[in-house]
């Protein structure tokens, strides 16, 4: 049996990921900070008797890590690593602490980091392996009013092409999942790093941001749909990097090719809502 360990697994992707994997044989240890929110995984891994075990883990804190990794390594090899631990927000740049910031790269990047080098000396070693970085779509487009998030999930797709790069003569796999709007309560817990405030010179670019998630909303998919993804893409003998999930994460893969950075920057014009809205729907394909 395939050994999985999945991070962030209280909920949302993290849980219907550990669930799907261990559907398909594989053992999963879910990895999560604060254990004593590990009923819901519990209950479903007891609800069909998978071989999920749940295994303490704070991605921000080395030792920690490189304890769960021990704890995981003693029951045998890692097969499949997947990164999902993360947190979110949204505000202008100028009204982000700074303290704020570190902690968006500290555990969307770093947190990463310790997990995929605990791991990588044995798949080299073992010439197989497969390591799954979940980004995000704006991951893929540099997005204002939330430039920490985009900024660190930027940082882990470069890390996940390069590392694909440096693993590749090994028969490492890499690679990157890139959700969209996703019905999970990501954007519950990262109330306190969302700001709105009707009285700013940023309150256009706050409004848009809000609308781009509402329309998100509105086609939004279920985790488990991610979660296929992951297995999909873990397994598939069809090997891509990049692996986008949803209609808006599409939609931004898609303007990568078409839509110049400058035509992007642009945006941030003083435009109507009606030239706003007709600009994105033409990038992006989607309406707002």
């Amino acid at each position: 049996m395939q050994t999985a360990v999945v991070t962030g697994t209280s909920t949302g992707i993290g849980l219907a990921t550990s669930v799907h994997l261990a559907r398909q044989g594989y053992r999963v240890f879910g990895g999560m900070r604060n254990t004593a929110k590990a009923e819901a995984l519990e209950a479903a891994a007891a609800a069909e008797n998978l071989p999920i075990e749940v295994v303490e883990m704070d991605i921000c804190d080395s030792a920690s890590v490189s304890s769960a990794f021990d704890r995981v390594r003693r029951s045998g090899r890692v097969d499949l690593l997947v990164n999902n631990a993360g947190i979110g927000g949204a505000s202008p740049l100028e009204l982000t602490p700074e303290d704020e910031h570190r902690q968006m790269f500290e555990t969307n990047y770093f947190g990463a980091v310790r997990c995929i080098q605990e791991v990588l000396a044995d798949m080299r070693e073992q010439r197989s392996g497969c390591i799954v970085n979940i980004t995000s779509a704006v991951g893929l487009q540099a997005t204002p009013n939330q430039i920490p998030y985009s900024a660190s999930k930027w940082a882990l797709e470069c890390l996940g092409e390069a590392l694909a790069h440096e693993m590749y003569r090994f028969g490492v796999r890499v690679v990157n999942v890139e959700p969209g709007v996703i019905m999970t309560n990501i954007f519950e817990n990262s109330a306190e790093q969302t700001r709105y405030d009707k009285t700013s010179e940023y309150q256009p670019l706050m409004r848009r941001n809000g609308k781009i998630f509402a329309a998100g909303f509105k086609r939004a998919v279920p985790p488990e749909v991610v979660a296929e993804a992951i297995y999909t893409a873990a397994s598939t003998p069809d090997y891509r990097l990049r692996w986008p999930v949803g209609p808006d994460a599409e939609g931004f893969m898609a303007a990568r090719n078409k839509v110049s950075t400058e035509a992007w920057i642009e945006m941030g014009a003083d435009l109507s809502d009606e030239e706003y809205n007709a600009r994105f729907l033409d990038y992006f394909g989607i309406s707002l």
